[in-house]
């Protein structure tokens, strides 16, 4: 299993932000964890309200301590809202089941960390963060029904 390095954070945070700016979306914040859960780098642009750090954190965070995209997430809470307050509650409130929460897999497929991004809808901070990891070379994995690739989840 590789290690998600600093220079590979660096350029999935400039090319989230630049795909935001190319959209004219609204301000962002991204936040790049490694597999362990701890911020390697993070970039708020102007303007970005003063939780989304919060937001953009949770959702990476709980896209790895969960194993799937925030994606997942998302859909599954919406049919079982009872375990998400109680995941809510044993995180002490860190996860946030908003798409948002990419997972980065190196080549043998092996998570390496995750991005959370926050500030626009959901559907468009998962997708600067699909282009972010993409341009690192890595592997997207958002979660969800589908993979990133189309194929159906397991």
């Amino acid at each position: 299993m590789s290690k998600l390095t600093l220079a590979q954070a660096s350029t999935i945070l400039e090319t989230a932000l630049r795909t935001a700016r190319d959209k004219n979306l609204q301000p962002l914040s991204v936040a790049v964890l490694d597999a362990g859960g701890h911020l390697v780098a993070f970039k708020r642009e102007d303007k970005s309200g003063i939780l989304r750090f919060d937001v953009a954190f949770g959702k990476a965070w709980g896209a790895l301590g969960m194993g799937f995209g925030s994606r997942t997430l998302y859909e599954r809470a919406e049919k079982t809202p009872m375990f998400f307050t109680t995941l809510a509650a044993a995180s002490g409130g860190r996860v946030v089941t908003n798409p948002g929460g990419v997972l980065i897999r190196d080549a043998g497929d092996d998570i390496i960390g995750a991005v959370g991004i926050s500030g626009d809808t959901s559907d468009n901070d998962e997708i600067c963060a699909i282009a972010g990891i993409e341009a690192a070379g890595l592997k997207a994995d958002p979660g969800g029904a589908k993979t990133s690739t189309g194929h159906a989840r397991p």
